[in-house]
């Protein structure tokens, strides 16, 4: 089973893969020019990898949680997947475990090395 993370962002999209159900792969992140551009983006990586189990993080908890969750499913359904499951991860705190994890090993610039790492958690969790 090949399985996928996104953590979908309004600017990045962290993604990650697991190909045999253990080890899990930070890839470089997509660059959020707007949600259909960045929706053909994750599918061509999906279909490239031939992933059959997408996990996408939800934030659960704190003031926009609900608004949140509405433009991420929103986003999960301009993907148009018809042969790959989709799951929910809550994703609270990811980002921030991800700059903790990171802290030393590399600067923390706008380039997507963050959300990788935080799709990575996601998938991690899920697993």
């Amino acid at each position: 089973m090949k399985i996928a993370s996104i953590d979908v962002g309004l600017k990045r999209i962290g993604v990650a893969i697991c190909l045999d159900g253990k080890i899990v792969f930070p890839q470089d992140a997509i660059l959020r020019v707007n949600r259909n551009q960045a929706a053909r983006d994750v599918k061509a990586l999906l279909e490239e990898w031939e992933i059959d189990t997408l996990i996408v993080g939800l934030p659960k908890g704190g003031s926009s949680e609900e608004e949140m969750e509405r433009r991420i499913k929103h986003f999960v359904g301009l993907l148009e997947l018809k042969n790959i499951e989709i799951f929910y991860q809550d994703e609270h705190g990811s980002s921030i475990e991800a700059k903790e994890l990171t802290q030393g090993i590399f600067r923390h610039k706008r380039d997507g090395k963050i959300d990788a790492i935080a799709a990575k958690i996601i998938l991690e969790r899920w697993l």
